[in-house]
């Protein structure tokens, strides 16, 4: 089963992570299938940025978003639309 979760990257003590979709079976620093975004806690206020499109593409082919990146998507401020 595929999931959407988080990939920590960053030295020691200083974590920031990547949002990717990744077999559920890997380990969480392991392989993944692509990266949708990305999140660092660190800023105040905490800097998210996810391509809600590419996400919502790999949840209707079965992805299962882990609980910290559902509640990341749903404080992402919502996308303006592209001008023409």
């Amino acid at each position: 089963m595929l999931s959407i979760r988080l990939r920590r990257m960053g030295s020691a003590k200083r974590p920031f992570y990547r949002v990717v979709v990744a077999d559920s079976r890997d380990w969480r620093d392991g392989r993944f299938l692509e990266v949708l975004g990305h999140y660092d806690p660190r800023q105040n206020p905490a800097a998210v940025k996810i391509d809600a499109e590419r996400a919502q593409y790999w949840i209707t082919k079965g992805a299962k978003a882990s609980d910290t990146v559902r509640s990341l998507l749903k404080k992402q401020p919502a996308a303006a639309p592209a001008a023409q």
